[in-house]
């Protein structure tokens, strides 16, 4: 039973990767000014044998007070800094480039 399980739940995690890498190709591309207000990371796996994986985020505020979360390479990440005013670049949930304007 935990063999059918796990293969049930890779394929349901395969198809929902599949889709939403179908919807960013389909979605347009867009370049908005913003401000970066926040970064996070997230730490996953680790257990036994396993190594640690990490992902990294940044929340970006746009004019109309709207925000975004879009997750970068780690990278990008450390070149990024709360505060810094520019213009991101994004397609549906794919973070794509980030210029800083001074």
């Amino acid at each position: 039973m935990g063999f059918i399980g796990a293969f049930i739940y890779f394929i349901v995690n395969a198809v929902g990767a599949a889709g939403k890498w179908s919807s960013n190709n389909a979605s347009d591309l867009v370049t908005r000014p913003c401000k970066v207000v926040a970064k996070r990371s997230k730490v996953w796996g680790g257990s036994g044998d396993f190594s640690a994986n990490t992902d990294y985020f940044i929340t970006f505020e746009f004019e109309d007070r709207s925000r975004l979360e879009l997750q970068i390479r780690n990278e990008q990440y450390g070149l990024i800094v709360e505060g810094d005013v520019g213009e991101v670049r994004y397609q549906g949930t794919r973070f794509k480039h980030f210029e800083r304007k001074l």
